[in-house]
């Protein structure tokens, strides 16, 4: 499978493109900015879209959603809770002094254990977790053993959760029960800076190292 993270836009979110070598289907996950880059990327690769995935609807993830879908045709798969956060795009834009991008449409809903398919073999299992937004999900790629978790769980650290819609308890909880029960040797690929595994973070996040949980799913 055809692999490549790309930071995008001003807050450099990790947009990531997963290509079929025998289709040449692709899925595309947070879209954030910089679409001739991705595109590039799309020609290079000779990949046709099946689907852009927003893991959460914060405007660095979502800007470009709308851009790429006009080029390309491909639906956007987004949770229904994070529709409030794309109803907000021009408060968030405000935030960082940047240009309201155009409205985003959630054109399929992405719910928790939705599966999607790319080429003949390889699944994108859709997960539910909620905390850094109400709406965020990650996406479990079995057959590869990676995570996209979006700014759930991060390198040391997780998703801020001082923002609307976010909740410090809710966050930690999706952790434990949705990502920590995943191999250790998975690969996590955050929605900013470096990748890391499930095994790494149970051992050095400062943020899950000998924390209680306790579930409010």
């Amino acid at each position: 499978m055809i692999h490549i993270v790309l930071p995008v836009g001003m807050l450099q979110c990790n947009c990531s493109v997963f290509g079929d070598e025998k289709t040449r289907q692709a899925i595309v996950v947070d879209p954030g900015d910089e679409i001739s880059k991705i595109t590039a990327i799309l020609d290079k690769h000779k990949l046709t879209v099946i689907a852009i995935v927003i893991t959460h609807g914060h405007i660095d993830h979502v800007a470009g959603a709308h851009k790429l879908r006009e080029l390309t045709a491909a639906p956007i798969y987004m949770n229904e809770r994070d529709r409030e956060q794309i109803e907000m795009l021009e408060v968030q834009a405000g935030w960082l002094g940047v240009p309201t991008p155009p409205k985003v449409d959630i054109d399929v809903l992405a719910t928790d254990g939705a599966v999607l398919h790319l080429g003949s073999g390889i699944d994108f299992e859709i997960m539910l977790t909620p905390g850094h937004t109400r709406g965020s999900l990650c996406m479990w790629i079995p057959q590869e053993k990676k995570l996209v978790a979006g700014d759930t769980l991060f390198r040391d650290s997780i998703g801020r959760t001082d923002l609307p819609g976010g909740d410090g308890a809710m966050i930690l909880s999706s952790i434990k029960t949705c990502l920590l029960n995943l191999p250790e040797d998975a690969v996590v690929i955050p929605g900013h800076g470096e990748m890391t595994t499930i095994g790494r973070e149970k051992e050095h996040n400062p943020f899950l190292v000998n924390r209680p949980f306790s579930s409010n799913r």
